[in-house]
């Protein structure tokens, strides 16, 4: 409607029916497949059958109240057997006021009439079990991948060969496969498995008794500890050489430095 608007300068639109009141309502999609299928299988005829009824109900003792009127819709004949055929209408006052519009294939246009109320249709609470039987037989559905075997006509792989421009991005050197298989493949540190506290810091002092400045790497490859549990008791024995020539190493702090010394000449 929009281009033929921008194309032609005048339009008619038909407003004989735009006082009349329209009802706007939000279905389930499969209670709009279900009004669909009618719809196509009686496009022959003149007269469309009957897809619902609406049967409204109104407690006398109560009529001011809102609650006291509801909306149900009962549904017609279905292909669907498992369709719920019993659904409630909320009804909704407080909206944007909308006008509906159609347009036929020959390009006229027409107002069909304002919404006046809005429904939310969902399952009663009669059919609420059957509907959520349904739902899950749906997504069940959806959830089956249908895999499908196809025989290629030509079985001497022409066209699994890489194409020209692939070419560079496959390494195929002796470089590049010697360089693959020397690299070594660590584990992470969540495989390692953590030894006593008591039992890692006699392993500690062991090796600072070898060596005073060690790396957090060198230590890791050392005890084979977890990096996160390691740097827990280096934090509480050692100190972290930021500057200076043992920049990025570990030491024993001074009171336990005395104690090993003490310890090696006993």
């Amino acid at each position: 409607m929009a281009d033929e608007l921008s194309n032609n300068d005048k339009i008619t639109l038909d407003t004989a029916k735009s006082d009349r009141s329209i009802w706007l309502m939000k279905c389930p999609p499969v209670v709009s497949k279900a009004w669909k299928s009618a719809a196509s299988s009686s496009s022959a005829a003149d007269e469309s059958p009957p897809v619902a009824k609406v049967v409204v109900s109104l407690d006398p003792l109560r009529p001011e109240e809102p609650s006291s009127l509801q909306f149900t819709m009962e549904m017609g004949g279905s292909e669907i057997v498992q369709m719920p055929k019993s659904f409630s209408l909320n009804m909704f006052k407080d909206f944007v006021p909308m006008t509906v519009f159609s347009e036929t294939n020959q390009g006229s246009v027409a107002l069909e009439g304002k919404v006046e109320h809005k429904f939310d249709m969902k399952p009663h609470h009669q059919n609420i079990e059957e509907y959520r039987r349904m739902c899950r037989e749906r997504t069940n559905k959806s959830m089956v991948k249908n895999r499908q075997i196809q025989v290629l006509d030509n079985d001497r792989g022409v066209h699994m060969r890489p194409m020209p421009g692939m070419m560079g991005m496959i390494s195929s050197t002796s470089k590049d496969k010697k360089k693959a298989a020397a690299a070594p493949i660590k584990g992470p540190d969540v495989k390692r498995t953590r030894r006593d506290r008591g039992e890692l810091e006699d392993i500690m002092f062991k090796l600072f008794e070898k060596q005073t400045n060690w790396s957090l790497k060198q230590l890791v490859q050392e005890t084979d500890q977890p990096a996160q549990f390691l740097k827990e008791i280096l934090n509480e024995l050692c100190v972290y050489n930021k500057r200076g020539a043992n920049q990025g190493t570990y030491e024993l702090k001074p009171e336990y430095k005395k104690s090993a010394e003490e310890t090696a000449a006993e």
